[in-house]
């Protein structure tokens, strides 16, 4: 869940009481993950999931019941999923449900704001029952993303670290990359050199560029940017794929196309000096294997899907072992997306 304090800050505001369901322990098969968390209003809007079914209904009907008493609590519920609610997953999860006032509007309004400037971690103590006072104790790494020990001490983990994503092309294809990415952990620099190409889309983290030159943006990018090019000019992608690699810092790097665009745009890259190593490292076609539709919307979710993958890897991977200008047109799935992707 990307956002907690914001919506609960809006639930508590709005009612003068809301509720925070956290998973802060899971073993076996389980729904979801410890760090899951769910915000609960007083009429029973929910935002986030702790994985639906029985669990999350009997924990958003517990949040409701302890959200009528108006008080600052909270209770951990510690259940096997089989005998206590008879829920065939077969594991155990420990629950803390909080329930918050408006006497402390001003802290979660803290902590919202933190949350919206990125990830941090907090440490906070749970005593009988007693409201939990989270306060922040970093902002570079995040830790745990709920664990709690022995002896009460809450470690977690809030808000997502945000891929930077420079995508050239505000075209069909971009568009609906764009709306498809809107609820997931990336930060999208939109370039295209047409002034009027760009529709009016006021998304939060999301920047738009007019640019006579588009390829000059890759100067500044974060070096763990990801790269996507599909403009409206075939040469423009070529000048663009061109400087992306020879940045040889990204992480990936994407051309939207068919084999044939690949083949030629591989000999393009021979004439202007570019390795054999060099020339693999792009993915082209673009996409997850098994969509083939040429819809702007299905070639969106596919690429999205890729997206994620990719980036997912990366931050399993131990820092120093991905190196730099190692991209995903190396992968296995950069590879057999070459047998499925889209062309431009």
């Amino acid at each position: 869940m990307r956002e907690v304090f914001a919506p609960l800050h809006r639930y508590l505001a709005r009612d003068g009481v809301a509720a925070l369901v956290t998973v802060v322990g899971a073993k076996g098969s389980t729904p979801r993950e410890a760090g899951a968390r769910m915000v609960v209003s007083v009429g029973g809007t929910i935002s986030g999931t702790i994985g639906g079914g029985r669990l999350e209904l009997e924990a958003m009907e517990r949040a409701i019941a302890a959200l009528r008493e108006r008080r600052d609590a909270s209770e951990r519920l510690d259940l096997a999923l089989g005998p206590s609610i008879g829920q065939c997953c077969g594991g155990a999860v420990s629950v803390m449900l909080e329930t918050f006032t408006s006497a402390r509007l001003d802290a979660v309004a803290k902590l919202a704001a933190a949350e919206g400037a990125g990830p941090f971690q907090t440490a906070a103590v749970s005593i009988d029952g007693a409201p939990i006072e989270r306060r922040i104790v970093g902002v570079e790494r995040l830790g745990p993303a709920a664990a709690l020990d022995a002896n009460g001490r809450l470690d977690e983990s809030f808000g997502e670290p945000l891929r930077d994503l420079l995508l050239f092309g505000a075209g069909h294809v971009g568009r609906a990359l764009v709306l498809a990415l809107a609820p997931l952990p990336f930060r999208i620099r939109w370039i295209d050199s047409r002034p009027s190409a760009f529709p009016d889309l006021p998304l939060a983290r999301l920047e738009q560029v007019v640019a006579a030159a588009p390829q000059s943006e890759l100067k500044t990018a974060p070096s763990d940017a990801f790269v996507l090019i599909m403009t409206h000019d075939h040469g423009l992608d070529l000048d663009i794929l061109h400087a992306a690699l020879s940045e040889d810092r990204f992480p990936y790097v994407g051309l939207i196309g068919s084999r044939t665009k690949r083949a030629r745009f591989e000999h393009r890259l021979a004439e202007l000096g570019h390795s054999e190593s060099r020339i693999r490292a792009f993915t082209c076609p673009i996409g997850v294997p098994g969509i083939t539709s040429k819809e702007p919307a299905h070639i969106a979710i596919s690429v999205v899907a890729e997206l994620l993958i990719v980036d997912e890897k990366i931050r399993r991977t131990p820092v120093g072992e991905f190196a730099a200008g190692q991209t995903a047109g190396s992968s296995e799935i950069g590879q057999t997306a070459q047998l499925f992707g889209h062309s431009g």
